[in-house]
């Protein structure tokens, strides 16, 4: 397994309670190349991510105590670094409901530690991945630097994970294409991944939120009905 070839080496938090899975996500990451600290429960997962400030967290669901969602919640008011939810759990609900809260992927549980290197990889090559200074574009009202990973809207700072950037990015590249779900999660994750499509949903709704006077009667990210969804060439 090749090292992580981004600029610099990344930071790991991994928040579990079984130390098996631990040991064996933090073998494979540091194998990989990054670096690991590692949580047991919520409350040392928040003040890791506080004073260690990780690049990006793996962040059981299924927690003592305090549960993974509240967790995801708790960083989500103040942060936007990248989350992958590790669960257990196969219930859709909770898949929706992590990704809605703002985590950027998921990995099911039991899990190939090889598959969570990748998905942890390919969110970071999005985070480091650097423009020219002038890429930036600029549709109906909505700007976006790119090398920056910063939107505008009007006078609005859109604040955005690095996956709902890549999504927004990707529809606003080419304004009025239809992007079905499939190219769109192909588009976030950078490898095709037997994923689950309908997490597009999830992020495009949380996109929606932080994007859209009126989340409700979108400007935007508007819906193709049937197929999946576009970038309206002027707002709507």
């Amino acid at each position: 397994m090749a090292p992580y070839d981004g600029p610099a080496v990344k930071t790991v938090l991994v928040v579990d309670d079984e130390p098996r899975i631990v040991e064996l996500a933090r073998d494979y990451l540091e194998h990989a190349g990054f670096g690991v600290i590692t949580a047991t429960d919520g409350p040392s997962a928040l003040t890791a991510v506080r004073i260690r400030k990780p690049d990006i967290l793996v962040l059981d669901l299924g927690l003592p105590g305090m549960d993974g969602l509240d967790v995801a919640r708790e960083i989500r008011r103040d942060s936007t670094m990248p989350i992958i939810m590790l669960t257990a759990r196969d219930d859709e609900l909770d898949r929706v409901l992590g990704l809605e809260i703002g985590a950027d992927d998921y990995v099911t549980k039991p899990f190939s530690p090889r598959e969570l290197v990748a998905r942890i990889r390919a969110i970071m090559r999005r985070v480091d991945r650097q423009a020219s200074p002038n890429d930036r574009i600029e549709v109906g009202g909505v700007a976006i630097d790119v090398a920056r990973m910063r939107v505008t809207a009007g006078d609005r700072t859109v604040e955005l994970t690095p996956t709902e950037f890549q999504l927004l990015l990707t529809l606003a590249r080419q304004p009025g294409r239809i992007f079905t779900r499939s190219q769109l999660l192909d588009s976030i994750h950078g490898v095709a991944f037997e994923s689950y499509e309908r997490a597009i949903d999830a992020h495009v709704k949380n996109v929606r939120r932080k994007l859209e006077e009126d989340p409700s009667r979108p400007r935007y990210v508007l819906t193709v009905y049937g197929v999946g969804y576009r970038f309206a060439e002027a707002p709507e």
